[in-house]
């Protein structure tokens, strides 16, 4: 296996990151079963786990951390910030006094004393980017987190982040983690490009598009989805985008299969080959689930390969607009688009 270059960290990392979202309530409860497909992952030769604070509020970082406890040094461990941990309005965003708490209860959990990647969740337009990065940068210096990155950024953000870090004297960003598949291809088009134009790396999540491009969503088929069902609409067949999806989910089959590979490796496949991806992360609920996706570690799909997916999804568009994982509080508001009758 090759390992990658972290952007400019000087961090190797395997071109597959396991991402730890389905441990714990929110996808597989059972701790020894969960322990089991890290650990799994890690003799295959992944060297890389990402987890947040809020995957089934703590508990995901909770298994990670007994999992991974003999082997620590030998693992890249990156865990997130931002999202809510509790009622309190301040037990969240990205404001100096939430990370420096909350990073004590993430090294808690994961029964660490440093995280080699920290990052921000989300952007928090009720935080000045200065004060999360002046905070971000107190903790690189105490040696309690050796780099820092955001997620799911738009590229004028990025752009701003690094601006303020060169401004002021600060740890940069050095990586970006957005979301990026098949069906989510608008990343190429900025924010990839951005990346590379500041060599951060990049970790993209969600590769299976939530699940679509696993092979188990079919026209006609019913499916028992532990994500259709926290999120319907994301998988409702009568929407004219997911429609779409599962037209494109035939015709990306018989791609996979002319390439000798299953449906899922060929979406992997397909990240990974992108040259601002440093890892493509993987979020496995069941060994069987692991097992299937471990030969992406060593998939290169070919031009034509390549090509015939181009001319099913437009490069630089997303099939549907919520793929994008972050909208902007100027459209989601609509004050912030009317002018006052």
């Amino acid at each position: 296996m090759e390992y990658r270059s972290l952007g400019r960290t000087g961090i190797k990392v395997s071109p597959l990151c396991l991402g730890a979202m389905m441990f714990g309530s929110w996808g597989n409860p059972d701790h020894e079963e969960s322990s089991r497909i890290i650990n799994m992952a890690l003799d295959a030769g992944i060297n890389f786990v990402d987890t947040a604070d809020v995957y089934s509020a703590g508990e995901s970082e909770t298994i990670v951390g007994k999992a991974i406890k003999t082997r620590r040094e030998s693992i890249v461990l990156a865990t997130k910030f931002h999202a809510p941990m509790g009622d309190d309005p301040n037990q969240r965003g990205n404001s100096r006094r939430w990370i420096v708490r909350e990073v004590e209860a993430s090294l808690k959990r994961l029964q660490t004393d440093y995280i080699d990647l920290y990052q921000v969740h989300r952007p928090d337009p009720s935080a000045d980017i200065e004060q999360t990065l002046s905070a971000l940068s107190d903790l690189v210096h105490s040696g309690k987190v050796l780099a820092i990155g955001s997620s799911t950024f738009p590229a004028e953000e990025i752009v701003e982040a690094q601006w303020a870090a060169e401004k002021r004297g600060l740890e940069r960003f050095m990586t970006e983690q957005p979301p990026y598949s098949i069906f989510a291809r608008g990343v190429e088009a900025s924010i990839l490009p951005t990346c590379q134009r500041y060599g951060m790396g990049v970790i993209s999540w969600s590769p299976l598009n939530g699940g679509w491009l696993s092979g188990k969503f079919r026209k006609g088929r019913q499916v028992d989805s532990v994500r259709a069902g926290r999120l319907p609409q994301a998988y409702d067949p009568s929407l004219p985008h997911n429609a779409a999806k599962l037209d494109l989910v035939d015709e990306l089959d018989k791609i996979a299969s002319n390439a000798g590979i299953s449906l899922q490796v060929l979406a992997v496949g397909f990240v990974t080959k992108h040259p601002a991806i440093s890892a493509a992360i993987i979020g496995p609920r069941t060994m069987e689930q692991l097992e299937g996706l471990l030969p992406a570690l060593d998939v290169s799909l070919d031009q034509e390969t390549m090509d015939a997916i181009d001319k099913l999804v437009v490069p630089g568009r997303n099939v549907a607009p919520g793929d994008a994982g972050y909208q902007t509080p100027a459209l989601t508001s609509a004050w912030r688009r009317r002018r006052p009758s």
